[in-house]
């Protein structure tokens, strides 16, 4: 087995570093990563996507740039120390642009758009706010209090709640469709602003949840939404994509 690295007078081969990958848990990222890369490049060369001479050495040029690598041979020494090839550097520059226009081509502004219209619904946000409590006794006069107070919200989720949102007032912030469980949702974001809901049973056995609506608003695709929509794109894109090819993990 190949060393990867020497540490004093001991190797540290290829299958010591994937083992150590495995164990900490980050192998599985990594790996997912990477098919991700392969089937988006896939993709690209069997729609045709074109990539130029100009555009590979732009982006070489680039990636010295970056590293500082300014002559030539501060790049072969990269290269050599690394183990890579200048052919097979090239395959890496050539497959980053491939990756970059098809899912570009993917996430178009025209894409983006249509994909609002069919989904605004799920990109509807409230704001909002919750106390979190351990007993469902303390939850109904909790629910009391803030009926007659509900003003005072902030201040009792700072001194009563047990949620790690007690110092913000218990502010959780804007949410999205699909961000809590369906059995509250349609209550919370069918409620008007200033509305108190629950106690609701919260996902954590054994604790309590009120939640406080603060605003409510509409979908519009602006910058953040934007954002969103072509993340699922590619992600709707990229699940198509993986069901052409058999991928298993060797």
């Amino acid at each position: 087995m190949a060393a990867i690295v020497r540490i004093d007078d001991k190797d540290v081969d290829t299958e010591e570093f994937l083992r150590t990958l495995k164990l900490a848990g980050q192998f599985e990222g990594l790996l997912e990563q990477f098919v991700r890369d392969r089937v988006t490049v896939l993709a690209a060369r069997k729609q045709g996507v074109a990539v130029t001479p100009e555009e590979i050495q732009e982006r070489a040029d680039q990636f010295r740039r970056v590293r500082g690598l300014h002559r030539a041979a501060d790049m072969n020494h990269y290269l050599d120390a690394v183990g890579v090839s200048l052919d097979e550097f090239e395959a890496f520059i050539v497959d980053s642009l491939y990756q970059e226009k098809v899912l570009e081509q993917v996430c178009n502004g025209q894409a983006v758009e249509d994909y609002f219209k069919l989904n605004s619904p799920r990109f509807d946000c409230i704001e909002v706010s919750h106390i979190v409590l351990d007993t469902e006794g303390a939850a109904k006069e909790m629910m009391s209090i803030l009926q007659d107070d509900p003003d005072s919200f902030a201040d009792m989720a700072r001194e009563h709640s047990i949620a790690d949102t007690r110092e913000d007032g218990g502010a959780i912030g804007k949410v999205l469709r699909g961000s809590l469980r369906s059995d509250i949702e349609a209550k919370i974001f069918n409620a008007e602003p200033g509305d108190l809901l629950g106690p609701f049973p919260s996902a954590e056995p054994g604790l309590y949840e009120i939640f406080a609506v603060n605003a409510k608003h509409p979908a519009r695709l602006d910058e953040e939404t934007g954002a969103e929509v072509r993340r699922l794109l590619r992600e709707e894109w990229l699940m198509a994509r993986a069901r052409e090819h058999m991928i298993e993990a060797a």
